[in-house]
């Protein structure tokens, strides 16, 4: 079930009003009933709202989009791409690594560890444009109802006066783009970093220095990606 009292205060404040609330109730149908039918769902519930959690809404420096949780089990830990440390980093996880150390050349501190911690604590906000996913099935939950949540989170970050860069990687991610304003912002998109994609944009698409630069010519403190 969708417990919206888990949703930190601030952004339960800003997200949640009674339309919203109706909305999420037809969504925690759905999931109620896919669960019921034996099939299990990625995350557990009570770590649908941990990007969100982690980074409250006046922290966000940055928002990382992706698609929808890993459909494999112990992977999914309700932050995008991240993974626990206890779990080999997936092939999605390894090539954004990569691009990592592509973008921004030689360094003396290690990559950050697989849960991406480090990021996140530098308001680094890793989102999926949907929070939940059947075991096996990628995309399972799309057009079940957490897009319209996930709009509502994209809108508030894109309508506020702070500089805030939006990295959308995928086509799910990349319909978000209408919801920022772009005059103030930075807006990154490319093909998401799975397997199946990386080679056709998303290796050598260089977010992170752009990122970075953008940022300090805010006057913000860059990301230690």
């Amino acid at each position: 079930m969708i417990q919206a009292r888990l949703l930190e205060p601030a952004w339960r404040s800003l997200l949640l009003n009674e339309a919203m609330l109706k909305h999420l109730a037809g969504l925690d149908a759905f999931l109620a009933a896919t669960r019921a039918a034996g099939t299990t769902v990625y995350p557990a519930p009570e770590h649908y709202f941990n990007a969100l959690n982690a980074v409250p809404p006046s922290g966000v420096k940055v928002v990382i989009l992706g698609q929808d949780p890993y459909h494999s089990a112990g992977l999914a830990n309700g932050f995008a791409f991240a993974v626990p440390e206890s779990v080999k980093p997936p092939p999605s996880l390894r090539n954004i690594l990569t691009e990592v150390q592509r973008d921004l050349g030689p360094r003396e501190a290690p990559l950050p560890d697989h849960d991406l911690m480090p990021w996140v604590k530098q308001g680094v906000l890793l989102l999926n444009a949907v929070l939940s996913v059947s075991k096996g099935v990628a995309g399972s939950h799309h057009n079940r109802g957490w897009e319209i949540f996930t709009d509502a989170v994209i809108a508030h970050l894109g309508a506020r006066a702070e500089p805030t860069v939006f990295m959308f990687w995928g086509k799910a991610a990349q319909r978000k783009a209408s919801f920022v304003q772009r005059d103030h912002h930075l807006i990154l998109t490319a093909p998401h970093p799975s397997p199946l994609s990386v080679y056709r944009g998303f290796a050598g698409c260089g977010h992170f220095s752009q990122c970075n630069r953008f940022l300090m010519a805010q006057a913000q403190r860059p990301i230690d990606w």
